[in-house]
């Protein structure tokens, strides 16, 4: 990982044109920053500044530098405002937050609760992160963490300021990124959130043909319930979240539309109900339903549907969003389950499963991209999501 003292170096001689003006306003000697700088480069491979008589010009690699670093800044001056505003307040000079160490550590441990674990996972010793913890804490004159039966939990600032290094930390992962991404070499780390919808077809095209053009690039998806990536999408783990878009009003999230998604009334070829050419809700009522869990956009849009047709919701056998389950549920012969028919394609394609002929008007869903507002993706995030709009521009056709 960059060096976050040789970035602030960098950003102070960025923000006054030179060496010397930047020492004068850091208060370190002008060899002490372009040593720093000098570091930074050779780490990225490449020249952020243009050395002229008079002063330093940034170069296109320094310019995307810059934009990264100018986010990192926002995010530790708005921790160190908060902390001058608290009581006890006394905290070190503005470069002291500049450590990634110190919050790597921090970071951790608001996720493991425990030191001996963070140390581990770092390669360092449980004193180093003992340390490590006790400076960050001094820096900001607020403790960050509370010990507890449970280990290590944050305190209700430390929560807040983990989040925001978190994105320090994530803005750092991207530097490297973004430089040989203008070389037209995507590299680095793509880190989606996918819900079940679009995990089936759309996404793994577009992985696929991303990474065929690609190779150097590397794709994590998570699995996790929308509420806890939406977690990790604020906290920069995340890139961006594929599937149904939900409203969480107050939450900072933007979010794209890529397709209008129906649902139909799929059961297994060997349904009861599979060879009929019509049936009602009311001819549903002898059968076990298998439902998302409640608060779902798609339990949500069936409660509004049953209301509509003036019948009770059918009570769920199974509340599961787990689709290798729903399937198996399925094929097994009596149950039936509103889904996507595109979600299930293959299935229906290969006769597992049958779309029961009950029209199911109203029953859809919008699907698309939620990202962090304000948030800048990597090049490699950027060139997966284009892949992905391009492969859903195509679904009605196809």
């Amino acid at each position: 990982m960059l060096s976050l003292h040789h970035l602030h170096a960098f950003f102070a001689i960025a923000a006054h044109g030179g060496v010397r003006r930047a020492a004068e306003a850091m208060f370190r000697t002008p060899s002490a920053l372009a040593r720093s700088v000098a570091l930074l480069e050779a780490a990225l491979g490449t020249s952020l500044f243009e050395r002229k008589e008079r002063g330093m010009l940034l170069t296109a690699d320094g310019q995307l530098v810059l934009a990264r670093m100018r986010r990192i800044q926002a995010e530790l001056s708005e921790v160190r405002t908060e902390a001058l505003r608290l009581p006890g307040s006394g905290v070190s000079a503005r470069h002291a937050l500049f450590h990634e160490g110190r919050l790597q550590v921090a970071t951790l441990l608001a996720d493991v609760h425990h030191m001996p674990t963070v140390a581990r996972r770092l390669g360092i010793s449980q004193a180093a992160v003992s340390t490590a913890l006790s400076r960050l804490e001094a820096t900001l004159a607020q403790p960050l963490f509370d010990r507890s039966a449970r280990g290590m939990i944050p305190t209700d600032v430390g929560a807040r300021w983990v989040m925001r290094f978190e994105r320090c930390l994530a803005e750092l992962r991207h530097i490297e990124a973004d430089v040989a991404g203008a070389r037209g070499e995507l590299s680095g780390v793509v880190t989606l959130g996918a819900l079940p919808l679009i995990r089936t077809s759309v996404l793994p095209q577009a992985i696929a043909n991303v990474l065929a053009r690609h190779p150097q690039l590397r794709v994590v998806s998570l699995e996790s319930p929308y509420e806890e990536l939406v977690g990790q999408l604020l906290s920069g783990r995340v890139d961006f979240i594929l599937g149904a878009l939900r409203p969480m009003p107050g939450i900072q999230l933007a979010t794209e539309p890529l397709f209008v998604d129906r649902m139909a009334l799929l059961a297994g070829a060997r349904h009861p109900l599979a060879t009929r050419r019509r049936i009602t809700v009311q001819s549903l009522a002898a059968y076990p339903w298998v439902l998302s869990r409640a608060g779902t956009p798609l339990r949500d849009a069936l409660e509004a549907y049953f209301a509509g047709e003036g019948c009770p919701m059918p009570k769920p056998a199974v509340e599961t969003g787990d689709l290798a389950l729903v399937r198996g549920l399925l094929v097994q012969g009596r149950m039936v389950a509103p889904l996507s028919e595109h979600q299930m394609r293959y299935e229906v394609d290969t006769g597992c499963l049958v779309v029961l002929p009950l029209p199911m008007k109203g029953l859809q869903r919008e699907v698309g991209i939620t990202t962090r507002a304000g948030a800048q993706l990597p090049p490699g995030a950027k060139a997966l999501l284009d892949e992905v709009r391009r492969l859903a521009a195509d679904l009605p056709a196809r």
